[in-house]
């Protein structure tokens, strides 16, 4: 009988439950108090040992160091972790956006400037009272230039027809000061002179190239900005509930259970992240085709649309046409009269012309071509390696962030104790995580904010695929907050965003093919084409499935 005690004591002991991963000594919970004094929290209350886990409600309810009060804390405090990590990895690719938007960006303007200056600098002494009397037209010009390419409600076919119209008209009354000119004369002199083409070929041919270097720009730039834009909203949508509790589980619930040198497994940490970042692994095929979309209207502006060549020599083509116009003024002058009579003698007396040199003085347009270049290579390598940044930002921010194990490792912590991890890694976005075995994710609620910049990557790739085929493009859609993107002088005007022509456009509204995922290319028969109109009406229906969902 004296043997019975010690053996039911034996077996009490036995059966009693492990703590950690070594035997049944209560641990000290050191690591711990130091981590949770090290995050900001007051130590009065955590175990200096371990203790029964019953009241645990995210980690595993073994032995542990953390009170519910701890494991509350650890929850909010691994959300705004967790969140930060998110805003400074979409940082990082706003920098990288921001700046080929600001390269770009002090490359055109200066080209911009240069041919301005080149006008102002030659000008007088070429042309006398033919530029004098006229500054404030060329003037005009250059500013309506700038703005449309900052995003203002500028037609710029009808910009540079009323540039060369304006023009016409008051070298016409020049070149004949003998004469009193109406404006009544002036509207007819217009009509038949055009038929002539008193400036020579170079209206049109300034027209068709100085439109698509514009157009390309535009869109070149504001898509640095859309994507910058896309990046910074995205980054800054919250975690969910669920998502809280997953990420506290693997970041924080090893240090609770006394493991704190034991890291996440890498395909746990895979599964979790990829959970409660579905929704914005959705941005995936959009965003790579605005990528691509971007390489394609780069490779036009260093190409067919030539900025260098064409924006940096406007200055030098409005001479020519100036000069074609000197030449053939007699001619000119004596088909306006046929076709709309003499007009009458001017009272004033007539005055010599001013004496000119006819545009023999050189004019030169020094070629930036070679800068150009770099900031093509520049942008291109960049957009390539940014082209997966959403179904990637997992794998990155386990590696980086979370300093995750190697895949190999079976002794990491696995969200329970410590070992190997035995589920599948889910696949990239929202519908893959139906079975995902660590974060629950409502598959048929996606994130409304995402999907509204889902259709803001589609808008924006729908602009770039028109400026590849030298069309106009409405920036009506544009986000509506360019601001957080990084530029403050993006669309400087009040009206930004919206054209509005001076006559009804002849242009019929054109469709884009999204570029192939390769990059090299768009294809015109792509079944990706977006028309305006359907943008317009998927835009409707988002916005009213937002409102059933609320």
């Amino acid at each position: 009988m004296r043997f019975f005690p010690w053996g039911f004591w034996l077996l009490c002991v036995a059966s009693a439950p492990a703590r950690g991963d070594s035997g049944s000594k209560a641990r000290s919970c050191a690591e711990v108090r130091q981590l949770y004094g090290a995050k900001g929290f007051s130590l009065s209350g955590v175990p200096q040992a371990e203790i029964s886990g019953e009241h645990l409600r995210i980690c595993p309810q073994g032995y542990t160091c953390c009170t519910s009060e701890m494991e509350e804390n650890f929850a909010n405090k691994s959300r705004s972790e967790f969140e930060a990590m998110m805003k400074e990895a979409g940082r990082s690719v706003q920098t990288t956006l921001t700046a080929q938007h600001r390269s770009f960006d002090g490359y055109f303007q200066d080209l911009l400037n240069k041919s301005e200056k080149a006008l102002y600098d030659a000008f007088p002494s070429m042309y006398g009272e033919l530029y004098t009397q006229n500054m404030k037209v060329f003037k005009d010009l250059y500013s309506e230039l700038r703005r449309y390419y900052r995003g203002s409600n500028i037609n710029l076919e009808e910009a540079l027809n009323e540039f060369w119209t304006r023009l016409l008209e008051r070298l016409f009354k020049l070149m004949n000061p003998q004469y009193h000119i109406t404006d009544e004369y002036l509207d007819c002199m217009v009509k038949h002179a055009e038929q002539h083409k008193p400036f020579g070929e170079v209206p049109r041919d300034l027209k068709v190239k100085a439109t698509r270097a514009f157009i390309a720009a535009r869109s070149y730039a504001q898509g640095f900005l859309v994507g910058s834009d896309v990046v910074r909203k995205v980054s800054q949508v919250s975690l969910s509930h669920e998502c809280t509790r997953a990420i506290m589980k693997l970041m924080y619930c090893p240090h609770c259970r006394g493991m704190s040198s034991v890291k996440p497994c890498n395909n746990y940490c895979l599964n979790v992240v990829k959970g409660c970042l579905a929704n914005q692994a959705d941005l995936n095929t959009e965003w790579k085709y605005l990528m691509d979309s971007l390489v394609v209207v780069a490779d036009r502006i260093d190409g067919p649309y030539n900025v260098d060549t064409v924006i940096g020599t406007i200055h030098m083509r409005i001479a020519e046409a100036i000069s074609n116009l000197q030449e053939n003024k007699d001619s000119i002058t004596a088909k306006v009269f046929q076709g709309c009579g003499n007009p009458k003698i001017s009272t004033k007396g007539s005055s010599s012309e001013d004496k000119k040199r006819r545009g023999k003085v050189a004019l030169e347009a020094k070629s930036s071509a070679q800068a150009l270049e770099m900031l093509v290579l520049d942008a291109k390598g960049n957009l390539t390696a940014l082209k997966t940044y959403w179904i990637t930002l997992p794998s990155s921010l386990c590696s980086k962030k979370v300093m995750a194990s190697s895949v190999a490792d079976d002794k990491c912590w696995n969200g329970m104790s410590k070992g190997s991890y035995l589920p599948e890694v889910m696949g990239d976005g929202l519908a893959n995580q139906i079975n995902n075995p660590e974060v629950e994710v409502d598959i048929t609620k996606p994130d409304m904010t995402i999907r509204q910049q889902i259709m803001q990557l589609k808008i924006m790739t729908n602009r770039l695929g028109n400026a590849n085929i030298g069309n106009d493009v409405d920036f009506q859609d544009a986000s509506d907050d360019m601001s957080g993107s990084g530029s403050g002088d993006s669309c400087p005007d009040d009206v930004c965003g919206k054209r509005l022509s001076k006559s009804p456009s002849t242009r019929q509204p054109e469709t884009h093919a999204i570029p192939k995922q390769s990059g090299h290319g768009i294809n015109g028969a792509s079944s990706r084409s977006l028309p305006s109109a359907f943008l317009l009406l998927l835009s409707v229906a988002f916005i009213a499935v937002q409102h059933l969902w609320r």
